[in-house]
């Protein structure tokens, strides 16, 4: 059975930092490439950052040069380490993992960017 957790959310202040993590079992973690994704209210999925099971990473335009994300092959655990957030990056955000055209979602965790 695969599961995803992710855990670290909650409320951050602009500015401040937050790091989620997402522990994986069921699956052969080195050999999934791993993402986290973030929805916020009436919009749509999107695409946060990627990690492949080699190490390269990419990210979404908005994010890049604040967030960071990274992966402990020994802990099968993604981290995405968020800093400076703002008030735009609230959203329930999403552990993903992917191997050959097969994915799977964690339960998402909640992170609040307010003063």
């Amino acid at each position: 059975q695969v599961q995803l957790v992710e855990s670290g959310g909650g409320l951050v202040q602009p500015g401040g930092s937050l790091r989620l993590s997402c522990a994986a079992s069921g699956i052969r973690f080195t050999s999934y490439a791993m993402g986290w994704y973030r929805q916020a209210p009436g919009k749509q999925r999107e695409l946060v950052a990627r990690i492949t099971s080699g190490g390269s990473t990419n990210y979404a335009d908005f994010v890049k040069g604040r967030f960071t994300i990274s992966r402990d092959n020994a802990k099968n655990t993604v981290y995405l380490q968020m800093n400076s957030p703002n008030p735009e990056d609230t959203a329930v955000y999403y552990c993903y993992a992917e191997y050959n055209m097969r994915g799977y979602w964690g339960q998402g965790t909640q992170v609040t960017v307010s003063s």
